[in-house]
């Protein structure tokens, strides 16, 4: 059985990604707490990288959680510890720049809104209740796949046309579900 490794770090306003990793079996969770080199070393020993929260094209933000990180903790100085694995899964906002900057694989987001400021600032007009119902239901769909699929490209196939769906009702999802992406190399 793989082993999974999730980092994400502490952060209330990210909270609705823990049903992506919530139930899967054989996970270190890291929240926070760790030292970035320690970090590397649990890296080594894990099969597949789940990464989410705050991020930008650099990377993903540490959120202030992680000793010795500065503001990443997710960076370029991973690279050599993501490139070696296809099925890696990067949640973050702009996370599509930093996976094409490094030729990483697997599934990853471009901009992605998950606050009602962020939507506002890509000009999506929305309520909290659409951002709500967004981040809920992606987040939702994608730990349901990751959890009964076993090639990640069909988690990619059946998260994309699950969230579709609601992509037809919902502006924030319609926006999010066009910047959801799988590259494998």
């Amino acid at each position: 059985m793989s082993k999974i490794l999730v980092i994400h770090p502490d952060d209330r306003s990210t909270d609705f990604l823990r049903p992506i990793y919530d139930k899967l079996p054989n996970t270190t969770i890291i929240n926070g707490g760790i030292p970035y080199m320690e970090l590397r070393e649990l890296m080594h020993t894990h099969d597949q990288i789940i990464a989410m929260g705050h991020g930008s094209p650099h990377g993903l933000f540490s959120m202030g959680k992680f000793p010795n990180s500065g503001g990443y903790i997710i960076d370029s100085m991973m690279i050599d510890l993501l490139s070696d694995r296809n099925n890696n899964v990067f949640i973050w906002c702009n996370a599509d720049v930093f996976v094409d900057r490094y030729g990483l694989n697997g599934i990853y987001s471009g901009m992605f809104i998950s606050e009602v400021g962020e939507a506002e600032y890509c000009d999506v007009p929305s309520s909290q209740e659409q951002v709500n119902e967004s981040n809920n239901m992606f987040a939702e769909i994608l730990g349901k796949q990751l959890l009964i699929e076993t090639s990640l490209e069909r988690v990619y196939d059946n998260t994309n046309q699950a969230y579709r769906k609601l992509a037809e009702t919902n502006r924030v999802a319609k926006y999010n579900q066009q910047r959801f992406y799988y590259a494998l190399d």
